[in-house]
Parts: C-alpha cells; structure tokens; sequence
C-alpha cells in the first residue's frame, strides 16, 4: 500500500472526515480558500457520523443562531446533488413532535412561535391529524403535535460523501487513512501538524475529531470537555402498512422517535439516564464500531418508546444497535478558537444534532476563520465557556449521565443540572446554606438561587413554566432589596488583577469608555471588535497607576481573560485571574450605608464615597476593596474579601444586619432586580451580533479620549450611517400572570420585531419584564416605541406589553447615587 502524499504546508488542516469536517472544508473552498488540508485517520464518516439516525428537523430550538443552522443545513442538503451529482438522501417527509402532557404542550407552543419567527413553517395539529399523518401511532393520550411538512430525513453517509466531492471540486484536498500524532506551536500560536506520514505546516488547524476531539485537544493542551456515551436505535422487521412516506414522529415523553428504515420502523432513544462510554479515552482504532448492547437497562425505555407505535411491538427486532455519541457538560456544542491556542479551532460536541446542523456549522466555522469573528451569535456555544476541571474523568462520567437525557426533558427554564455538583463553592457556601439557600450550578458554581423560609425545605417541588413555590421568597427578597437592605454573594464573578506600566494603556486600548483616569474609580464599560460588535461587557477599577481591577459575568470568564492576553504584545502588563482568591459579597438596598457604615471606620457618607468610588476599607480584622456599584438598581456596595477573611465579613455583616433588618437574597432575586433597571448580560440578553450603540450602550462610550478605542472607527461609522434602526428596548407585560423567559415574540401594530432575549419578573413595576432587540426597518426613539401598541406572544397567546428604551424603574438612577 502506497503512503498518501502529504503537501508541506497548507492554510488550513481540518482533522477529521465526518459531517462536521467535511461541512467545513466544503465551506472554506466556496469561500475561495483553496488551500485547504482534511485529514482522516480511517475513512470518511467511520467515527459517530455512519451510524446516525439522519433526521433534517429545524423544529425545537429557542436559540436563533441554532435554528437558522438548522435551516441552512436542510437547504443545503437539498440542493448538493445538484451541485455534486451525488444524492445525500434527502426525503422531506414532513415531521412531527407530540405532546402528551401539559407542560411539554407549553414548551412546544413557545418553541413553535419562535421558530415560525425564525422562518420555520410549523403549524399546531390536533391529535387527530397526527394519525392522519402516521396512522401506526397512538394518539389517544395525545393533547397535540407540531408538524413542519419541509423537514425529513437524510443519509448522513451520503450527505457526508456530497459535502467531500463539493470541496475537492472547489480544490480542497481530502485524505483518508492519515492519523494526526500532534500539533505543532509556537508562541500560543498554532504552526502546523504532525502525521505518521510527516508534517504539514498550516496557520489554522480544526479540530472536527468527533468523540476523539477531548484526547486531540489535550495533545495541545487544548480543552474540548466532551464525552461519549451509549446511543441507542432499535430497527423492527418490516411492517406492511408502514410507508416509506410517513413523516419522522418524534415523542420526548416516551424517550423516542421514529422513522421508516428498509420497510422496518427506526425507534431511536434518549433515555434520562445513560451510561458513559470509555471515559479513560476512545481507541484511536475505532472505527464503523458498535457496542454491545444492554438490553437489561434498556428494555424499560424501549418498550416504552415502542408503545407509542403499537404495532412496532408485535413484530421482530431486525437490529438493536448501540453507538457512541459525543456529549458536553451543558449540552452545547464545542464551537470557537481554543483559549489556549491560537488559530487552533474547535468543531465538535454535537450533543446528537452534527447532521441537522452539521451545514450551518461548517458555514459559520469557515466564515469565522476567513473574517476573523462569527456572523452569529456564538456566545452559547463558544468553547471559551468552558473550564479544564470540565475534562476530569470524574465529572465527565458523573455529568454525562445527565447530559444525553437532557436531550428529551420538558426544557423548563429554571431547570439546573444536578450531576457533577459541589466542584466549585464560595468561602461562605456553608454559611449560605445554614440560611437555607437552595442552590443551583452557575458556571460549576454552587449559587444561591432563592433562600427558604422559616420551617421551609430549600427544594423545589415541581418543574413548571409557571409561579412555583418558592415564587413568594422570590418576592420577598426582591422587595427587601428595595426597600430595606440585602446581602447577596455573587462569588462565581470572574475577577482578574491587572498589573504594570502599560496596564492602563492596554485597558484603556480595549475599552470603549475611558477606564484609565483618577485612582480609586470604577468605570462601566465594553470591549469591542474591529466592527464595533460587543466582546465583553464588564467593570474596570483603577487601583493605582500599576494596579487595574477587571470583574466581568462566570460564563465571560475565559473571553475576557483570552481577550486581554491576547492583546498585550510587547507592553509591560500581566494579567492574573484572582477570581477563585476572593470571595464577592454585595450589601445592597436603601439601608446598605447604613449597615456598612456601622461595621468599618471609613466615611461611607456620599461626599467621602460618592458613586463609582473605590477603596480598601477595613471590616473587623479583614481589608476589603469596597466599591460603591450596583447591579440591582440601588443605593449598594460590593465587598471583594480575600478568600480566607470571607466568614469573618460575612459574620461581622450578617451580625450588624439584624439591627437593620438584613435579608439574604438570591439569584433570582438578582435577575428581576436588574431587568427592572434595563440592565444588560452579556451572553443572555446582548452578545456578539450587537453594535455598541444598538445595545442602549452609547453612554458607556468615551469616544474623545486620547488614542481612542479597538472599534471606534466601526462605532463612528455605525454613527454615521444615521438612526438606529435596531435598538434592545424593555419590555414589560401589562398582565400580572404570565411569564416571560426567553425566546417570546415581540409585536408592533401586530407586526413581529424581534423576541424577547433574556426576561424575569418585575415586582415592583407589577408584571413580567425583559429585554427584546427590535429590529423595525425604520428609525426606532420612544416616539416610535409610544405610537404603536405592543403586544408579546406567550405560548401562542399574545398579551398587551409597554416597551421603553429608558429604564421603567428609576430612570434617573436617584436611587442609585443617593
């Protein structure tokens, strides 16, 4: 057998020949980069890619950037024969999701109207069309069921083998049988790879291994936190009345969904709990591999599954396959430039969706490596979220138990993952706990999310898309920070030091606002791209000339601190991440100064510490930066306490607060309080996609200073263009009732404008509220927001709303600098 030849150097080195890679090299040759290297170890498709289940369904997603992948993908299958001469398959059956039960009813009618947003022409139908449609099923239990007549099902094989010929006939070359052993750096910069056969010098290198993506990343010393487990589909003997031209049936409810497969009926499953497959490494010599089945743990799940097609169960089985399939911590994709590596990109992760989405991925891949930065929002799925503990053997197979199931629970949206717990916790988790918090997973933190009453268990009783149990202590301790005074640890922020001569220039250089003046200030700002896009939305405090303290959200964390190293060159900064050396605790409300000033000698009145002031002041035996910032629209102070000194403040507040009636308040707290104040959350409610000026931010922007600012120049030009035709406005529901929590459809004049982003409930301003970008194709002020009449559909129901680009609550911020 003849060694393939290896050309010396390439632009690009893509490492591995599934949907993903082949979806990338595809991509990058129709962009002109002809450049381009993949290297398969075996043959194309032989790790997770040949074995699944092929479904081409656009319905389901509340994230925009997943579902216009997911219509990208369909479109894109359909028309490479004709581009390629090859088929890939693709049989727009049609597809279907029921709903037996009320909740998964609520879920899907919110995702139905989202997608519709989106451009997915999904319509409700009663049970009685569901039969209609696939006569085989059950629907007696049935309350509805979501049909999309455009999706349906492919080969992921063929679809796979079209994507290959497209890219060579662009001039990619793609070779087989060619095992990567390394890749080669220098300086944090990627340089190339070394194969059995040699080496090929490249600027980038894309990591599309699949299941193998974890060991391939740690071989440069790159973390790609996934793991395989068991997947299952079960195919039956043929059934003569089942038609190859029944749609694709999906039921979460009963683990499984189904499609026609050679005369027989495919049931594939997601059960809620699954077993992890080789977590000590997959073989490097797996390949078109199966594994054995358990029949034993299955069997519940699958005739379970199979009840829903009756007759499924009175036919033989002609096969019962079990697979690997790559899983993440939190059941989004792997996506990005690697933190620790430049130029090394990331493709994997795929949670069960690489060939719905394996098109679109591909696309935004090739397009982030040829300008530099995504055209979608990434920061859901941006590898820079996620941690190096995440890859530990032990949290992988403790977590991923969790994470395949995920796939088919109802979604609601206060669900916390409860596998792999506890790995991190603040210096006062106990403390919290005696207090009777109930804590959720925030970034593997333990964060107090809401607090229990007197004689009242920290648990929740049920899921539900409603006003849950502890919807009361929720209220409570949002008023309480209104009107009183409240103590809130917010620990799990991610905090670095900033040092040296040129600390301040580098800061200053990144930041839009000027955060390089007086000591002893903290100043409010965002980082930018080259296009005046949003990076990072975060606080800076000037310490001292040398001295820049830099606080920005837990899942920021690796962004920020990427995106300052990354800058630095040959300037005299350090950048030190501090977050785990200080615990955060914020004493917040009208009667906070109150509180503070009766436990530290320093003047607190706001002459001597007046807003945005920054300063060590001593509480009991402990020095603490106290800085004079809110997140929750009051007069409040937040305590950065080093580490070991933490209980002690916390005793010393908690002790002086019984004087003033102090109340500890929890995350959900945080999350009403701020989005009654229009305050923004990078990730959540502004991202990526959004210009400065588009997210309200103007007034964080200090477009006079010396030297000015990296995305200026886009920002003048954005300026420039005249009125913002897209504006993130509040929106807030008139009824009292219904919640909001993301995805909502926003209305004008009955006209749809965009969705709500991110939302919790106002209590003081008396119903649910949250942030929507809308998008008018017309100047946007408060006039415009004035003359029309708004509305937001909630579950296929629409609900009169207000909507404001001012604050709806204490506008002026008095309250805040009082």
């Amino acid at each position: 057998m003849t060694h393939p030849v290896l050309p010396e150097r390439a632009r690009v080195v893509i490492i591995g020949g599934g949907i993903i890679g082949c979806s990338v090299a595809y991509h990058l040759a129709h962009m002109g980069w002809k450049d381009v290297v993949l290297l398969e170890r075996d043959r194309l498709t032989s790790g997770t890619t040949w074995h699944a289940a092929g479904l081409i369904v656009t319905f389901g997603s509340t994230s925009e950037t997943s579902t216009e992948m997911r219509k990208y993908s369909r479109d894109l299958y359909a028309r490479l024969e004709a581009e390629t001469g090859l088929s890939t398959g693709f049989s727009p059956v049609g597809f279907i999701e029921v709903a037996a039960d009320r909740d998964r009813l609520e879920e899907y009618r919110r995702v139905a109207a989202f997608n519709r947003h989106c451009g997915v022409d999904v319509h409700e139908i009663s049970p009685s069309q569901v039969r209609e449609l696939f006569p085989l099923a059950k629907t007696d239990d049935l309350l509805a069921g979501f049909y999309v007549k455009e999706d349906g099902k492919g080969n992921p094989v063929d679809i796979t083998m079209a994507l290959a010929k497209g890219a060579r006939m662009q001039g990619a070359t793609i070779l087989e049988g060619v095992t990567v052993t390394g890749v080669r750096k220098k300086r944090g910069v990627v340089t190339g790879v070394s194969t059995v056969y040699g080496d090929i010098e490249a600027e980038y290198v894309v990591n599309c291994a699949g299941m193998w993506a974890r060991q391939l990343g740690a071989q440069a010393g790159v973390n790609v936190p996934l793991q395989a487990a068991e997947h299952y589909y079960l195919i039956t003997d043929r059934i003569p009345e089942l038609s190859k031209s029944f749609p694709v049936l999906e039921d979460p409810g009963s683990y499984g969904y189904f499609r026609e497969e050679v005369g027989g009926l495919m049931v594939g499953l997601f059960e809620p709990i699954c077993a992890p497959w080789k977590v000590e490494g997959i073989p490097g010599d797996f390949s078109f591999g199966e594994i054995t089945p358990d029949w034993d743990r299955m069997g519940p799940y699958v005739e379970k599954a199979m009840s829903r097609i009756p007759c499924s169960l009175e036919v033989g089985v002609k096969k019962f396959f079990c697979g690997p399939e790559s899983f993440t911590p939190d059941l989004a994709p792997c996506v990005g430039e690697a933190p620790e590596l430049k130029n090394y990109f990331v493709a994997a992760g795929l949670n069960s969706i690489g060939i719905i989405t394996g098109g679109g991925l591909g696309r935004v891949i090739a397009h982030w490596i040829e300008s530099g930065r995504p055209d979608v929002d990434v920061t859901g799925m941006n590898i820079d979220r996620l941690h190096p503990y995440q890859s530990n053997p032990e949290y992988r197979r403790t977590r991923t138990v969790e994470s395949l199931g995920m796939v088919y629970q109802c979604h609601y949206p206060t669900r916390s993952m409860t596998t792999a717990r506890g790995a991190k916790r603040s210096a006062v988790h106990d403390r919290l706990a005696a207090q009777g918090a109930y804590f959720r997973d925030v970034s593997g933190w333990e964060g107090a999310d809401w607090y229990a009453g007197e004689g009242q268990e920290p648990k929740v009783e049920s899921l539900s898309w409603g006003k849950q149990s502890w919807f009361p202590n929720w209220a409570a301790e949002h008023r309480a920070t209104r009107e009183g005074v409240i103590l809130m640890d917010m620990s799990f922020m991610a905090k670095f030091l900033v040092q040296g001569r040129d600390a301040g220039r580098l800061l200053n250089h990144i930041s839009a606002n000027q955060v390089d003046g007086p000591a002893g200030l903290i100043t409010y700002t965002q980082w930018l791209n080259e296009g005046g896009k949003l990076e990072a939305d975060l606080t800076v405090t000037k310490l001292d000339d040398e001295r820049f303290w830099v606080v920005a959200s837990d899942t920021a964390h690796r962004h920020v601190e990427t995106w300052m190293r990354r800058r630095i060159g040959d300037a005299h900064a350090f950048v030190t991440d501090v977050t785990s050396g200080y615990a955060q605790i914020n004493v917040q409300g009208p009667r906070s100064r109150e509180l503070m000033q009766s436990i530290t000698t320093s003047d607190l009145s706001n002459e001597a510490f007046p807003f945005r002031a920054a300063r060590e002041i001593d509480i009991g035996f402990a020095r603490v930066l106290c800085v004079r910032i809110t997140y929750l629209g009051e007069l409040g102070y937040e305590l950065y306490i080093p580490s070991e000194q933490a209980p002690h403040v916390y005793d010393r507040i908690v002790e002086a607060g019984k004087r003033v009636g102090l109340v500890h308040a929890g995350l959900k707290a945080l999350a009403s309080l701020r989005m009654e104040k229009g305050y923004r959350d990078y990730g959540h409610d502004i991202d990526n996609t959004d210009s400065v000026l588009e997210a309200g931010l103007g007034f964080a922007l200090d477009l006079d200073k010396p030297g000015g600012f990296l995305g200026k120049e886009a920002v003048l030009a954005k300026k420039a263009a005249g009125p913002l035709t897209r504006r993130l406005a509040q929106v807030l529901v008139k009824d009292p009732e219904p919640l909001l929590f993301h995805a909502e459809i926003v209305k004008r004049n009955g006209k749809a404008l965009g969705y709500i982003r991110a939302a919790s409930y106002g209590f003081t301003l008396g119903g649910a509220v949250g942030l929507a970008m809308i998008d008018a194709g017309e100047p946007i002020d408060q006039k415009y927001l004035d003359a029309g009449s708004w509305e937001v559909d909630i579950a296929g129901k629409s609900y009169p709303a207000v909507a404001s680009l001012r604050p709806l609550y204490d506008a002026a911020s008095e309250k805040v600098r009082a």
